[in-house]
């Protein structure tokens, strides 16, 4: 069975993927009365159809234990869809690029470790897991546009399930 291993989620590894959506990215400037700092343009957020509706939902997921089988894979190809941990100890990205027939290109497949204070913004059609959260209980706000359409969501069924390991792979 093929494995993959899951690795620190930093901006610059998940680029090609999206945004990795947290304060202290670029200059902050003082707002509320000086009692915050805002950090702007954070993300790209982009949705194709004007008429889709941004949707900003709260998902509550319960934790599953690494190693983690990977079995499906979605997509929107319309629209960016951004998770934020509002309560969470950790969670699993798993991310692939699409190949020109828009499947996903399984060789480029990574999966990332994203821990409190780290949000992500997914590119329109990146192939990515449903949002698993890793150890404790997990909600994240997420945000995406949809119109109830089969635009909104597509899915792709791996042939083999492909396992993240939380350590290097052996044999």
């Amino acid at each position: 069975m093929q494995s993959i291993v899951l690795e620190p989620l930093t901006q610059d590894r998940f680029a090609p993927f999206g945004d990795v959506v947290s304060a202290g990215r670029g200059t902050g400037k003082d707002a509320n009365q000086g009692t915050a700092v805002r950090f702007d343009w954070t993300s790209k957020l982009e949705s194709t159809r004007s008429h889709a509706n941004a949707n900003l939902v709260v998902a509550r997921c319960q934790p599953k234990r690494m190693p983690f089988e990977v079995k499906l894979l979605e997509r929107h190809p319309c629209s960016t869809q951004a998770f934020l941990p509002m309560l969470c100890a950790r969670y699993l990205v798993v991310v692939a690029l699409a190949l020109e027939d828009g499947s996903p290109n399984l060789e480029s497949l990574r999966a990332f470790e994203g821990r409190p204070g780290q949000g992500i913004n997914y590119r329109r059609n990146v192939w990515h897991h449903p949002m698993i959260a890793l150890d404790e209980p997990a909600e994240l706000a997420m945000l995406v546009w949809e119109d109830n359409t089969s635009e909104d969501l597509v899915e792709h069924w791996l042939s083999a399930p492909i396992v993240v390991v939380d350590g290097p792979v052996t044999g």
